[in-house]
């Protein structure tokens, strides 16, 4: 038993809820008392009680799964129940104050009661249990009976089937002996009968075949292999051996003799039989389908040999009709020759054969071979025209068989089927079968292409002799596109340029057209020639042309920027005088960049689509070789240039305008009136260039933004440099250059749609740039107006509002206000004392992250001003 703790200051008692006690001896005497009651509570209890518990305790020791376990079969909320039960606290929990101590008799019964009913509990179950175990071992025994019994009754039951079993196999075993005789009596009187046809058919075999009786041979010697086909297990019998040796002799003696009937009616010299085409070899050929397929094959050669005897003798290597100006003739003699065919030899052969497809093919194949010869020899004789003419007529006859045959005879392409490939994207259309590509129209370009036929099983089956000699093609189309570059040259110095207010003005050159047409051209016919490398060779011109078109035709008839333009003057600025200027490049000027940038948009696209087609014409293998990256980028390059020309033009005319504001003497500015000169000419200017270059890039909106763009990024830095020069100003003359930057940020804003009826929204790129780089200026002269006494005051103010670490443009800011050096020095160490420490681990550069007025803030500020300028005036 765990002795009692009791606590010794009053706040550690068990539950915490009784009153301060009070100090000194009042409380050691309360104290006391309370151990004393306790104590008198444990000896109130019985020797034997203690004891109990102790033996209890050390005896009734659970695991801490068995607790588990027991706790959730009986779950209890009372402490006694608990495995971790304190006798120390519950007593403190019983008697938590001195005066529960007044009820501890009736606490002690309760206990004591509580004890007598587990007692009794107890005693009944332990009662209950008595005759259990005896119980369980009578059951037990019953049980063990019982399965003895069971197991018993299935051995008979076991027995019983085994005696059934053998019984049944008893009754059917004459019936199974009868179904085996039945079976075997079957199986013999089959081969009987499959041994007298045998016999029979090979008697009757060898007899017809003696008399040529092929009709007959036909039908019987597919029976006779077919019965022979079941003898195959008994060929260890020397009667069924002998009867398949005679039915192979029989077989070998048929094909001889139908090979020599063949021979005596087509003799390989010599005319045919007057006779024509009999019954007999008609029938023959319906033999040799069924006999060794190499009778079938010799009979094909040998006819075909024969019928193309003639054609070899007529087109040989040293006759005239023989050369490529003449090849007209070998098709239509191979055309009369098939329908010659036709009519007298078409019911001789099989249907399956399909003789006329395989003499048109053997006749390609010789033609191929005897061009190539003739074509070796006669090298230097071949010609453009003439090459292109034979291999058009070629194609063309490979068109006509893929009409008329299906190409299943052909070694090299067994099975094939054609396949219809997806629809591109790109505007090159096919073409249509016979369409005449040179009369192509160039808006058929954007017309979506039509699917393409199915491929042609004889292309190139006689048009591939030709490709050893298309470097002529090849040649002929790099000098034709020479001249074609010369001639566009020559056409556009002989024009002039677009004039505008024309069609013409700012469209795409026609010469553009004329090329991408012409290469089509080219592509289509090449490709109707090989598809293998004189694609890649006419690849490598087309690049070679394209480069020349976009050297000679567009970047070389760009504009050149002169020095020695009029510019503006001081004088003539201070005037005011509309119209009196002129950029430096004219309207046609204007208009003839913005032609070459849509030229050059034109070339661009549709070089993507020429490279997308080139890869679609050529073999797959040859896919990687087509790459017109770098011709793209060189009409990138012009569009670049050209862009970069117009922002030239414009900004040059504009410099002189701020060349004035820098030397106007803005100290003396003795109040605030509408815009200065120098913000109308720049307007007029604005006004003049942008509306004819938009109405020019109309197609091209894209190029227009970027132009824009551009300009802004140009144009607002040079500005801000300008207002840096204007010192020293006044308060008046900041003023007033405050009003002019907010009316030319008004006009750059408007700048995509200025002098435009249709009032279009500027792109949000576009606003955001002039918003950031016109507040920076606005930023610069509000710094400048603000006093600088006291210097902490500016310095912080300057850092608001430019947020601007650099120290450099702080000095520059002091230049425009005109203070003193030694005024500079001292506002210098100021501001560089007051600079925030940039964050840890950030860039060592003088830069700010303060966040910029919002724009609505700033026209807000604007209009203030311009109301306070206007009480003034």
């Amino acid at each position: 038993m765990s002795t009692l703790m009791f606590p010794t200051a009053p706040e550690s008692t068990a539950c915490n809820t009784s009153p301060a006690l009070p100090e000194a001896p009042s409380t050691r005497k309360l104290l006391f008392a309370r151990q004393l009651s306790i104590g008198l509570v444990l000896t109130m209890m019985e020797e034997e009680e203690f004891e109990f518990a102790e033996d209890l305790e050390a005896i009734l020791h659970l695991t801490p799964e068995v607790q588990l376990a027991i706790e959730q079969v009986f779950p209890s909320q009372d402490p006694l129940d608990r495995a971790d039960f304190n006798t120390v606290e519950y007593i403190n929990t019983l008697f938590p104050t001195e005066q529960s101590l007044a009820n501890i008799d009736d606490v002690v019964n309760k206990i004591r009661l509580k004890i007598r009913r587990l007692d009794d509990n107890i005693r009944t179950v332990v009662r209950g249990q008595t005759n259990v175990g005896q119980d369980g071992r009578q059951a037990l025994e019953e049980a063990q009976i019982a399965i003895q019994q069971l197991f018993g009754k299935i051995k008979d039951i076991k027995d019983k089937a085994e005696k059934s079993e053998q019984m049944v196999k008893e009754i059917t075993r004459d019936i199974k002996q009868l179904d085996h005789a039945k079976r075997h009596l079957t199986t013999s009187i089959t081969t009987l009968n499959h041994l007298h046809m045998l016999a029979g058919g090979v008697d009757s075999l060898e007899a017809m075949t003696r008399k040529r009786q092929y009709g007959e041979v036909a039908n019987l010697l597919q029976g006779v292999v077919n019965v022979l086909e079941h003898f195959h297990k008994y060929m260890g019998i020397p009667q069924i051996r002998q009867l398949s040796e005679r039915v192979k002799a029989a077989q070998s003696e048929l094909g001889t003799q139908i090979l020599a009937d063949f021979e005596e009616s087509f003799p390989s010299q010599g005319s045919k039989r007057p006779g024509g085409p009999s019954n007999v070899l008609r029938d023959a050929c319906l033999v040799a389908n069924v006999l060794d397929p190499r009778i079938k094959q010799e009979i094909i050669k040998k006819f075909i040999r024969q019928h193309l005897s003639e054609y070899l003798v007529l087109f040989q290597e040293n006759q005239d009709v023989a050369w490529l100006d003449k090849i007209d003739r070998r098709y239509a003699w191979i055309k009369r020759q098939l329908v010659d065919y036709e009519e007298k030899y078409g019911r001789m052969f099989p249907e399956e054969w399909c003789m006329t497809e395989r003499i048109a093919v053997e006749f390609c194949h010789i033609t191929r071979v005897e061009l190539a010869k003739v074509m070796r020899t006669r090298a230097k004789e071949i010609e453009v025209k003439l090459l292109l003419f034979a291999i058009q007529r070629t194609t063309n006859f490979e068109s006509l068989l893929a009409k008329r045959f299906t190409g299943c005879t052909l070694t090299d392409v067994p099975g094939k089927k054609p396949e219809i490939p997806l629809e591109p994207t790109n505007p090159f259309l096919e073409d249509d079968p016979g369409e005449d590509v040179g009369t192509e129209k160039d808006e058929d370009l954007a017309k979506p292409r039509k699917p393409k036929a199915p491929d042609n099983p004889f292309h190139g089956i006689v048009s591939k002799c030709f490709e050893p000699h298309l470097y002529v093609y090849i040649e002929s189309q790099d000098k034709n596109l020479g001249e074609l570059i010369d001639r566009f040259v020559a056409d556009f110095r002989a024009q002039g340029p677009p004039k505008a207010g024309t069609e013409e003005g700012g469209a795409v050159l026609p010469s553009c057209a004329d090329l991408f047409v012409y290469y089509k051209k080219c592509m289509v016919q090449c490709s109707q020639l090989s598809t293998g490398e004189p694609m890649i060779a006419l690849t490598t011109i087309f690049q070679k042309f394209l480069r020349e078109y976009a050297w000679k035709i567009l970047s070389g008839n760009l504009p050149k920027s002169s020095s020695n333009s009029g510019g503006l003057t001081i004088s003539s600025l201070l005037k005011e005088k509309e119209g009196s200027e002129a950029a430096k490049f004219t309207v046609d000027e204007l208009c003839l960049i913005c032609s070459i940038l849509s030229t050059a948009e034109y070339c661009l696209a549709t070089t993507q689509q020429l490279e997308e087609k080139l890869k679609e014409k050529v073999d797959k293998v040859l896919v990687e070789r087509i790459n017109l990256t770098g011709e793209m980028d060189t009409f990138s390059t012009v569009i670049s240039n050209s862009i970069q020309l117009l922002v030239q033009d414009l900004d040059a005319a504009c410099d002189p305008a701020l060349t004035a504001m820098s030397k106007m003497p803005w100290q003396s500015v003795e109040h605030v009136g509408d815009q200065s000169p120098y913000v109308t000419s720049i307007i007029m200017h604005i006004k003049q260039n942008v509306p004819i270059i938009r109405d020019n890039l109309a197609s091209t909106r894209k190029y227009f933004t970027q132009f824009c763009i551009k300009f802004t990024n140009s144009f607002i830095p040079k500005f801000i440099n300008h207002l840096f020069r204007c010192k020293p100003i006044s308060m008046v003359g900041a003023e007033q250059l405050l009003l002019d930057t907010h009316s030319l940020k008004t006009v750059l804003l408007d700048l995509p749609s200025i002098g435009s009826q249709v009032l279009r929204k500027a792109p949000a790129s576009y606003t955001k740039i002039v918003v950031k780089g016109m507040t920076r200026a606005e930023m610069i002269l509000k710094v400048v107006m603000a006093p600088h006494e006291p210097p902490v005051v500016f310095v912080d103010n300057y850092i608001k509002l430019l947020a601007d670490g650099n120290p450099e443009t702080f000095q520059k800011i002091l230049d425009m206000k005109g203070l003193k050096r030694s005024e500079q020095s001292s506002m210098l160490e100021l501001f560089r004392q007051r600079l925030p420490t940039p964050p840890s681990g950030a860039d060592g550069g003088p830069s700010l992250s303060f966040s910029a007025p919002t724009p609505e803030q700033e026209s807000s500020r604007i209009r203030k001003l311009e109301k306070l300028i206007k009480k003034r005036l």
